[in-house]
């Protein structure tokens, strides 16, 4: 759903985008319900030329500039359709998750022959395209996903309403973690620290936003039943939230156990939102929390390492204001949303010279 939002800071700039996507797809929806212009196309697997030839047709008619893709796997279709359409037609990738098959032999030689630049959401995703893709490390670009720090702003909230709506008092402190219900997200470590550090402190509560992914329901049911078997009864399941900003404005501290995570948007809005962070000290989150500035990170899935940094936060109202206003200026600096977009319309002008200025 990122690229929607990319698709509109495009737009507002005055360059002319159009989408290509799965038919009836999440984001076809919702780019037909937003006024985006979409190419809807069916294709399943990776060999598909009857795709291949209606992409091709069209480049051809639009006359676009380059072509930016989302993910690897439609690389199978694009490049044999850039081909078709008999133009050299700039072709970008943005990768978004990492990969652990090597595809260094000849088709993947001739898919990525033809992929200008690979842009890479986090450094530990640049370094899994060097090591996983037949591409040169010049052809590798970092450029980390955006968030409207203007939308996630601590100012336009009012902290006491936001935490009366899930019953917290002004004195209670409450530690905040927001994800999708997914293995590897961390639920297990936060529950286990909450229970080590309810122990010690009476004041503090957990509140946990997320719904469960497409067939992981058994999973959500055995994260809030772990809740039951832990006997904390301080724990509040918010569900899924459209006004993300909001519920971050209840917060005292966020934590973001996630085991791998090639990125980490949900640390990046807390950051925005001035919330000092505990987060598992690994892959994409060494791109944007720095240990001792804007948070602490702990080692990932030990939950009593987790509990220990939490409660360094707990124990210091003056951490915890130190932390989240340089957190909040990070986010500012190298995460806002304009900032990147103009990273990415230099990237465009540089790989064609027809790309409006």
């Amino acid at each position: 759903m990122f690229t929607i939002t990319a698709v509109h800071q495009l737009i507002k700039r005055g360059h002319e985008v159009e989408l290509l996507c799965y038919r009836d797809s999440r984001i076809h929806q919702r780019a037909n319900d937003e006024g985006i212009t979409t190419h809807p196309v069916k294709a399943k697997g990776y060999f598909h030329p009857f795709v291949s030839w209606s992409i091709a047709h069209i480049i051809t008619e639009g006359e676009f500039d380059l072509i930016h893709s989302q993910a690897s796997k439609d690389l199978w279709v694009l490049v044999p359709a850039k081909k078709l359409s008999l133009t050299n037609i700039p072709l970008l990738l943005t990768k978004q998750v990492g990969s652990f098959i090597v595809k260094k032999d000849f088709l993947h030689k001739f898919l990525y022959r033809n992929v200008n630049y690979a842009l890479a959401i986090s450094e530990v995703i640049r370094q899994n395209l060097l090591d996983t893709c037949p591409l040169k490390e010049s052809q590798i670009l970092l450029l980390h996903n955006g968030i409207d720090t203007k939308r996630f702003n601590p100012e336009h909230f009012n902290r006491t309403d936001a935490r009366a709506e899930f019953g917290f008092t002004q004195d209670e402190i409450i530690i905040g973690m927001m994800a999708r219900f997914s293995q590897g997200k961390g639920h297990e470590e936060f529950l286990k620290a909450l229970s080590i550090l309810s122990k010690r402190h009476s004041n503090i509560r957990g509140l946990i936003v997320g719904e469960a992914s497409r067939g992981e329901d058994a999973y959500a049911e055995s994260i809030k039943k772990l809740t039951q078997d832990l006997h904390l009864s301080n724990v509040v399941f918010a569900g899924f939230r459209k006004d993300t900003e909001r519920v971050f404005s209840a917060m005292d501290i966020f934590a973001f156990p996630s085991h791998s995570e090639a990125f980490g948007i949900s640390l990046v809005e807390s950051m925005s939102m001035g919330i000092p962070s505990v987060c598992s000290n690994s892959d994409g989150v060494l791109d944007i929390a720095v240990d001792g500035e804007t948070g602490y990170l702990f080692q990932k899935q030990d939950e009593v390492d987790l509990a220990d940094k939490l409660e360094m936060l707990i124990m210091s109202p003056e951490k915890r204001k130190s932390f989240g206003l340089k957190a909040r200026k990070r986010a500012e600096n190298y995460f806002d949303l304009d900032y990147l977009t103009e990273k990415v319309i230099a990237i465009y002008n540089h790989v064609t010279p027809s790309v409006k200025k």
